[in-house]
């Protein structure tokens, strides 16, 4: 008996075995075994452009009463930045405590990176701002672990995550890509706490100690959230370096092992570490619809090559491929079976799932997700294209698969 029967009768008798079970009830089982929580009573918005993500954000800012706390890998100094800064310097004023995390590296590779005199300026506001380990000599040592985080939350009441940055480029794109297309997703109810907690968790880890006022607010936080009448589940999934280390390649690999008909991906730097490739490789040999989007521009010829190598062996296999043709597809997102959703930080390479801080919401609710579909099946109509062997042929020359059969290498440790 061949591989693919044996993995074809396993999956049969998986499935007598969980008879009555659709795959967002296995997932939730699995999630539990694996000890993620269960987060009940949520309500979700999901921010499908930067403008939209912004004008929100803003104007929760503005509407806050007690606290802001925000987490994100990079603060471009640009306009607007410069918007968020000044309505978080009145908030300031009106006695609202504020918050702000950075990440060295992620600030040190940007174009515009915050400077030192904004910061002290930043700080002589009254808001308190700090970076995730700071790139400091001998600089190879700060190049591992990085705060991949993009997290506001304010009162907590409410908690927006996703794949944007702040920086103006999400609104007005790159020269070298064009638009800088993102996502993000507004959630409130009891999964506010478990981001709030993720903040704090950081806050005490570059800062080394917690005060009464960090306490106090962390309470207040947890009550008001258990207060959501809504219905939505959420499990929360932190990849935190040295506690939960494979947390992410084990949740994508759950969600999709348990897949029954359909899983979608989109996904900016999809060069697919060992365990992710073999789950999907499983759900094409079960017979379950696998469609995959990644970008024709990024921010890095490498990738691209990487990426595209990938995505003929899965094309190969029967996946649809399809290459997002307006700009560059930043979102990180996961539909499986119309069902359930995930929405979060998470890249599918090795350094997501094997070295940085990330954080994920895997929603259970099928309003949400098919909001997500139909933001996929938008895409693919207006500006994307199918990967078939010509096209594979076309876009990449030999050089091309040289180059990425050689950096495919390089890029697991990257």
């Amino acid at each position: 008996m061949n591989k693919k029967v044996l993995i074809l009768v396993f999956m049969m008798l998986s499935s007598m075995l969980c008879w009555g079970e659709d795959s967002a009830e296995r997932t939730k089982r699995d999630f539990a075994e694996l000890g993620l929580s269960l987060y009940e009573g949520n309500d979700f918005t999901i921010l499908p452009t930067a403008e939209i993500k912004f004008r929100d954000l803003f104007e929760a800012v503005e509407e806050a009463e007690k606290y802001i706390l925000l987490d994100y890998f990079k603060f471009q100094q640009d306009s607007i930045c410069g918007v968020l800064l000044e309505g978080l310097k009145r908030k300031v004023k009106q006695g609202v405590e504020v918050k702000i995390i950075f990440d060295g590296f992620g600030n040190k590779s940007s174009d515009l990176p915050l400077s030192d005199t904004l910061q002290a300026r930043i700080r002589e506001s009254g808001i308190d701002i700090v970076a995730f380990d700071p790139m400091r000599f001998p600089w190879i040592n700060h190049l591992m672990h990085r705060d991949h985080h993009k997290i506001a939350v304010i009162d907590g009441k409410v908690v927006y995550t996703g794949g944007m940055n702040v920086a103006d480029y999400y609104l007005h794109g790159k020269p070298k890509v064009g638009k800088w297309r993102d996502m993000h997703i507004r959630m409130s109810g009891s999964i506010v706490q478990a981001y709030e907690e993720l903040f704090w968790k950081m806050w005490y880890k570059e800062q080394g100690t917690r005060g009464k006022k960090q306490e106090n607010t962390k309470r207040e936080s947890n009550s008001l959230a258990s207060r959501s009448s809504s219905s939505g589940n959420v499990a929360f999934a932190s990849r935190w370096p040295k506690e939960s280390p494979k947390v992410m390649r084990q949740t994508y690999v759950i969600c999709i092992d348990n897949a029954d008909r359909l899983v979608q991906i989109v996904n900016p730097y999809a060069m697919l570490f060992g365990e992710v490739r073999a789950a999907l490789r499983r759900a094409l040999d079960r017979g379950v619809r696998v469609q995959f989007m990644v970008s024709t521009k990024s921010d890095g010829k490498a990738n691209d090559d990487v990426i595209g190598l990938e995505m003929r062996k899965l094309m190969k296999r029967g996946a649809e491929v399809y290459y997002f043709g307006d700009g560059f597809h930043h979102s990180k997102v996961m539909m499986i079976d119309s069902l359930f959703c995930t929405v979060g930080t998470t890249n599918l390479d090795a350094r997501s799932l094997s070295f940085d801080y990330e954080v994920n919401a895997f929603i259970f609710d099928e309003a949400t997700t098919h909001q997500l579909q139909e933001i996929f099946y938008s895409d693919i109509a207006k500006s994307s294209v199918l990967l078939t062997p010509e096209v594979f042929k076309e876009r990449f020359p030999v050089r091309r698969r040289i180059r990425g059969r050689f950096f495919s290498i390089a890029k697991r440790f990257m």
